[in-house]
């Protein structure tokens, strides 16, 4: 497997008036295309942190952090929006749709200022659509939908623009434990057949064991980085 992310050295401070507060310490790690990756930890751990840095969305205060053969050190605002929008698909807790637009229409989303096509957009918009088995709902607004067709509606909008990587914060968080079954079902599904690269934050120890692997923060550094043994939940 090609190195899809690597990270080193990074520190991340925030200032709140004259007090420093490190949130990241000085971690490093590698995460090959491919993988399925949880990082978990307490809050106040790091974790949101680092995966802020992971998807452009902060930069590090110190320290490298290379994605797909780009550093990203140097980049402008404009140049890191580039960067999210063809390499990283994102899934969040609250699934983030806009609630007066169907679920196609979220779907496109990624796509409105990227000069893609109308008929385009409605193609692969349809299609992400099928791959997480919702066909039949292009039509429906969120609010007819469950919260687990909603957070399939989320993923679907992630794997519209091909980004080889997918970051889920807490996406099994607002949802009962049949349907987080359901997603993470979903999200293996996704890594092993259409080898998308998965990189999940999570505070759930029975969600962490659907990955093949787990870096573990505390108080901003890494205390485990180890191998899932066998990954899905328990029968």
């Amino acid at each position: 497997m090609d190195m899809l992310i690597k990270v080193e050295n990074i520190t991340k401070i925030y200032r709140v008036g004259d007090v420093e507060v490190p949130a990241i310490r000085g971690v490093s790690f590698t995460i090959k295309s491919g993988e399925f990756v949880s990082i978990m930890g307490h809050s106040g751990s790091g974790k949101s942190t680092i995966m802020n840095i992971l998807g452009c969305l902060d930069k590090p205060t110190e320290g490298s952090y290379m994605l797909d053969g780009v550093d990203t050190k140097n980049l402008a605002r404009d140049q890191l929006a580039d960067i999210r929008s063809r390499k990283i698909g994102f899934v969040f807790q609250g699934f983030n749709l806009l609630a007066r637009t169907s679920a196609l229409e979220n779907v496109e989303l990624p796509m409105f200022y990227s000069g893609v096509s109308v008929a385009e957009r409605k193609r692969k918009s349809r299609y992400a659509l099928s791959i997480v088995g919702l066909d039949d709902r292009g039509h429906h607004h969120p609010s007819q939908l469950s919260g687990g067709q909603q957070q399939r509606v989320a993923i679907a909008r992630a794997l519209v623009n091909n980004a080889p990587v997918i970051l889920a914060d807490e996406p099994t968080g607002n949802l009962d434990s049949k349907t987080s079954n359901e997603i993470m079902d979903l999200f293996t599904r996704l890594n092993r057949e259409s080898n998308i690269t998965i990189i999940l934050v999570t505070h759930e120890e029975d969600i962490a064991k659907y990955s093949r692997r787990i870096i573990r923060f505390l108080d901003g550094l890494i205390v485990s980085d180890e191998k899932v043994k066998k990954a899905g939940r328990k029968k």
